[in-house]
């Protein structure tokens, strides 16, 4: 059962709930109206997943997702940001404090189930495109090259494979790169983000970037 928490306005919840809830292996089990409540209910429930909208009273969802990710007890909560716009700033905000994606409100109905899905194994959710488009628009110069982000900590083979997911390859791909098994490069992967304390792929991408692992490249088209 994936249990999921609802942040957003009551009208847009009622909605998001009849569709999660016609899903049988889906549960909502808590509903707020603002970041200072959803974080509240986030503790109370431990979700699998918290659906958390952008742009809230009192606390909005960057300051929430950034409490959540902070806190020990809520690791297995992965924060789903509900936007209107594909990219925005709230976006990459959300992601460097610890979202493991966004979804847009207006996605396919199935888009949107699937989505809920991904988030629940703990996996981010950036396509390669939104990875390298979110990447080009708000990185073109990265924020703190050279910050000390324990990348030293890393082996080459495991800087190699995180430099392939800041540049939005899939585990087949980095796999067919670096001429490895698939379960070698999840292994290097999984192991990298033990190391720089990411919670999820997403932070991994915003880690290799502000480090100046990789240089962001400009998309002209």
């Amino acid at each position: 059962m994936i249990r999921v928490l609802l942040v957003d306005q009551p009208l847009l919840r009622s909605g998001f709930r009849a569709l999660l809830e016609a899903e049988e292996e889906i549960e909502v089990v808590a509903e707020a109206s603002d970041g200072k409540e959803g974080l509240a209910l986030a503790r109370e429930h431990l979700p699998d997943v918290a659906l958390i909208d952008v742009q809230m009273p009192v606390m909005d969802g960057i300051e929430a997702t950034r409490r959540i990710a902070a806190d020990p007890a809520l690791t297995r909560v992965h924060v789903v940001i509900l936007t209107n716009y594909c990219f925005d700033e709230y976006v990459f905000n959300a992601l460097r404090a610890g979202a493991a994606g966004f979804i847009v409100k207006d996605m396919e109905p199935e888009d949107f189930l699937h989505a809920v899905r991904v988030a629940a194994r703990g996996d981010a959710l950036l396509a390669p495109s939104i990875t390298r488009k979110l990447i080009n628009r708000y990185l073109t110069q990265p924020l703190n090259t050279g910050t000390d982000t324990g990348l030293k900590e890393l082996t080459t083979r495991e800087r190699e494979a995180v430099a392939l997911v800041a540049r939005g390859l899939s585990n087949d791909q980095i796999a067919e790169r670096m001429v490895i098994s698939q379960l070698t490069a999840k292994t290097h992967i999984n192991r990298a983000m033990a190391k720089l304390h990411a919670r999820d792929r997403a932070q991994l991408v915003v880690l290799a970037y502000e480090s100046g692992l990789v240089a962001p490249q400009i998309d002209h088209s």
